[in-house]
């Protein structure tokens, strides 16, 4: 147990981080500025360590306010066709649809059409956990002291189905779907010119939007990006917590009754175009039981560990080209510290994650119910969007490893073994 808890936090990087250009001129890195964003971690005493700290969550903690308009989006990949819907942060308004969640409306077409513009505010791009919407409370956390006079624009990309979106085809989301978060970026860089984009995730969407970055390397339209609990190694993390009572019965549990719910609230369109077999999902029991009914007939994976092993994104932090910040607990229960890929991040120059001692899982309970990881992700997001020189954030097409494996070594860290063509392919 930490002292009164303080918890202890570390940096891991690569020996020569990426160099970075501050607008007044100096130099500096990555590791100097995740340093010096990254303020000390007091969390409540009485939360003393991460199950604790993940099932306070339970109380279900208002959190701040935030209000969105929506806007469905058809998505323009062939195969990972239909809908998808991201929500806006906007100011207060008294509108009420009891259809979405609470302080969501949709946009009207005029206003939707009326909303692209010149101005070059930073935009961030924001990725839910499993199951969850732009309503989530973490999320909300990190939201609040951005938007309003905190000077940025904001919008949450919600998974297939999620936050009360409507599902218009049999395709639901998984670990490494990134289509979605791909069409919203480069719809967002067309739509607004100016603003620099910036991408933040929570757990599974964590682990997504890691996948995003390796996958886009160099092409990526991001400026950098955080990701908070991310459970990295998603073969590691489910097998560590079946072994363990509480990690079967209690999270995997709830994680698998959640994803439950969301496929029985969408059944009658699943039904109409999948050949899901629904007896089978009613029965699955855990998280691993409902990837083996849903997401392995879904995509073709033949065992639901080898769609855990292709959909994890530990060799993504190879493939990334810009500057990424993760922050983990290492007494997270979910997002185990066995699972975190501290060589890939000492490989990256690019990169850096930052690990505290307690905190749990997206959780970070401070004294009094504020969330201690908000404090991290706004100070870096800030600094990067209002000091350094955006120019040296574009992303660098020859920093990869520090060295290779052999002189004639060409591996490619997001060579998926699922192969979905593009439409340019087809």
């Amino acid at each position: 147990m930490e002292w009164l808890g303080k918890a202890k936090i570390r940096f891991t990087h690569a020996p020569a981080p990426r160099k970075l250009r501050e607008k007044d001129g100096s130099e500096t890195d990555l590791r100097k500025i995740v340093e010096k964003t990254t303020p000390p971690c007091y969390l409540n005493p009485l939360l003393f360590n991460g199950h604790v700290q993940t099932m306070w969550t339970a109380t279900k903690p208002h959190g701040p306010h935030v209000y969105y308009r929506r806007r469905v989006f058809h998505a323009d990949h062939k195969t990972y066709h239909g809908t998808f819907a991201v929500d806006f942060a906007v100011e207060p308004f008294d509108e009420v649809d009891d259809s979405l969640p609470p302080r969501t409306v949709h946009y009207s077409e005029e206003q939707f059409c009326n909303m692209g513009g010149d101005d070059g505010k930073p935009m961030l791009v924001v990725l839910h956990g499993l199951s969850g919407g732009s309503h989530e409370v973490y999320l909300r956390h990190v939201i609040a002291p951005l938007i309003g006079e905190g000077g940025w624009e904001v919008c949450v990309v919600n998974s297939r189905g999620c936050a009360m979106s409507s599902l218009t085809t049999g395709v639901l989301y998984n670990a490494r779907a990134t289509w979605d978060i791909r069409q919203t970026v480069k719809w967002l860089h067309e739509k607004f010119p100016n603003r620099p984009l910036f991408g933040v995730g929570f757990s599974l969407g964590a682990n997504m939007l890691t996948n995003y970055c390796g996958e886009e390397g160099a092409d990526c339209l991001l400026k950098a990006a955080v990701v908070c609990s991310n459970p990295f190694n998603l073969e590691v993390s489910s097998k560590l917590l079946q072994n363990s009572l509480i990690g079967r019965e209690v999270y995997l549990r709830v994680m698998g009754s959640s994803m439950k719910t969301l496929v029985n609230s969408h059944q009658k369109e699943l039904e109409e175009h999948t050949d899901l077999d629904f007896a089978a999902i009613r029965n699955a029991k855990y998280l691993h039981d409902f990837d083996r009914e849903v997401q392995c007939p879904t995509w073709g994976y033949p065992t639901v560990y080898a769609y855990y092993r292709d959909a994890s994104s530990t060799d993504a932090v190879l493939g990334i080209r810009i500057p990424f910040v993760a922050i983990q607990a290492t007494d997270d229960p979910i997002a185990v510290e066995e699972a975190l890929p501290y060589e890939e991040f000492r490989q990256n120059p690019n990169t850096v994650m930052i690990t505290t001692s307690l905190g749990g899982h997206l959780c970070w309970f401070e004294t009094g119910g504020s969330r201690w990881h908000k404090r991290p992700v706004c100070n870096f997001l800030n600094h990067i969007a209002r000091n350094v020189d955006l120019e040296s954030l574009k992303p660098q097409p020859d920093a990869q490893a520090t060295e290779k494996v052999s002189a004639g070594a060409d591996y490619q860290p997001m060579r998926r073994k699922l192969f979905i063509q593009d439409e340019d392919e087809a």
